[in-house]
């Protein structure tokens, strides 16, 4: 079905030459897959705390689906952690080769900043965000993302004015310059001993000084690191036996996921369209947080290319209770780029994925709703991101078919004997709700 947008206007449909492509080239049953994973900035997760996530919502994927799941031990370098996992149902098994990009030492470097240096730096990020548009684009692309931005830079301002009103106040009691000038500092010092370590207002200003770095003068340890799994990326594509490679990048990971495609058409313009094809997941993405800043040419060059590749298919998923991402948008058009071919836009609701208690509970947990992307689901739903990576029907089908793969499990776990899903209509929607 075709979706409208917010605005009341009705989002082109999925460019008919790439579609045809894209069923032509993917099988829609898939026995080995190979899964680069680049995650958002989140500094209580360095990989190890990452895999035995993955291990505990595995389990949920287990239950749900009616499927049984192994895992292989733990690798990992510098670039990467990596483990196998085997999935199985009655008529069908997975292998998948789950490769985790690392960054965490990128992120650990920007936590280890003093509060001297992390305010004054993340004030500037601020202003510079706001400088260049981006606020703007932010508050006409979708609000809550705005909200998101201001939150921790308004709750320092409201931090300083209460020490300022401390301060004030003081001198009505005792005249007496230093008295308020103390009462000042120490509201100043309870309130960045508590709120501000509670309210993880020291991530979210890294996570922004990040961002005007990454946006300015990039970040030298992670595009190397990128380039080094760029490299490998193509390598594979042409040697891994894997029946598809799938890359996904949840918030600001999906504009690293960019960028690393980006840097894999250098080596490799044909990437996908020989060799194994390559479906490109943004999930909960952060791409329009980088590319609606004013500054952003490079990167927004870099989705240009992406999006254009004839052998990478793009599918963008959405969800509007999510307020750490943008819904019910076309990150093409919002930074004037050309929307055709673009990315298939997928919205999902992440309550049908929920138990109503554990959804009522989560949905002003806004970090905990955001990680609802790459976790387990309660319920089958259209869009389940360990089917998306470990299930038996490939993630470029998942992407294109508006149920995803609802209607090839059975029950049981077992894969449906349907061939009529062999092949898309290649008039599917470009934006459908799951």
């Amino acid at each position: 079905m075709n979706h409208a947008n917010a605005k009341g206007e009705s989002l082109p449909t999925f460019n008919d030459s790439v579609h045809r492509q894209a069923g032509a080239e993917a099988s829609t049953i898939v026995a080995k897959r190979l899964v680069f994973h680049l995650g958002g900035y989140d500094p209580i997760t360095p990989y190890v705390v990452a895999q035995r996530r993955f291990v505990r919502e595995l389990a949920r994927f287990e239950r749900t689906w009616s499927t049984k799941a192994s895992m292989g031990a733990l690798e990992e370098n510098v670039d990467q952690a990596k483990w196998s996992v085997i999935t199985k149902g009655p008529n069908w098994q997975v292998e998948s080769d789950y490769r985790l990009v690392r960054w965490d030492d990128v992120i650990e470097d920007f936590s280890g900043q003093t509060i001297w240096r992390r305010v004054p730096l993340g004030i500037i990020a601020c202003l510079d965000f706001i400088w260049s548009g981006a606020l703007w684009g932010y508050l006409r692309t979708n609000w809550h993302y705005a909200v998101f931005f201001l939150y921790p830079f308004v709750m320092f301002g409201l931090f300083v004015a209460a020490a300022c009103a401390a301060g004030a106040y003081a001198p009505l009691r005792d005249d007496s310059i230093a008295l308020a000038a103390g009462a000042g500092v120490l509201v100043m010092l309870a309130l960045m001993l508590g709120p501000w370590r509670w309210l993880h207002l020291d991530m979210l200003f890294d996570d922004w000084i990040f961002a005007r770095d990454y946006v300015r003068s990039g970040n030298a340890n992670l595009e190397k690191r990128l380039d080094n799994i760029a490299r490998e990326l193509v390598v594979a594509a042409h040697s891994s036996g894997a029946d598809e490679i799938v890359v996904v990048g949840h918030s600001l990971g999906a504009a690293l996921a960019v960028n690393l495609l980006d840097r894999a058409l250098k080596l490799e313009p044909s990437l996908g369209s020989t060799g194994t094809p390559i479906t490109f997941l943004s999930i909960g993405s952060s791409i329009l947080k980088v590319g609606l800043h004013r500054s952003a040419s490079r990167f927004r060059a870099a989705v240009e290319r992406v999006a254009k590749a004839p052998g990478i298919l793009w599918g963008d998923f959405q969800a509007r209770i999510d307020i750490m991402n943008f819904y019910d948008v076309d990150p093409m058009a919002e930074m004037w780029l050309p929307s055709k071919p673009g990315p298939v836009i997928r919205l999902v609701e992440l309550g049908r994925m929920l138990e109503h208690d554990v959804y009522r509970r989560m949905r002003l947990r806004f970090y905990r709703l955001h990680s609802q992307f790459v976790s387990g689901n309660d319920k089958r739903a259209s869009y389940d991101y360990f089917m998306l990576v470990c299930g038996p029907v490939s993630a470029r089908y998942q992407t294109l078919a508006s149920d995803g793969a609802l209607s090839m499990i059975s029950e049981d776990g077992s894969l449906k004997d349907t061939p009529g899903h062999a092949a898309l209509s290649e008039r599917a929607p470009r934006t459908c709700a799951l």
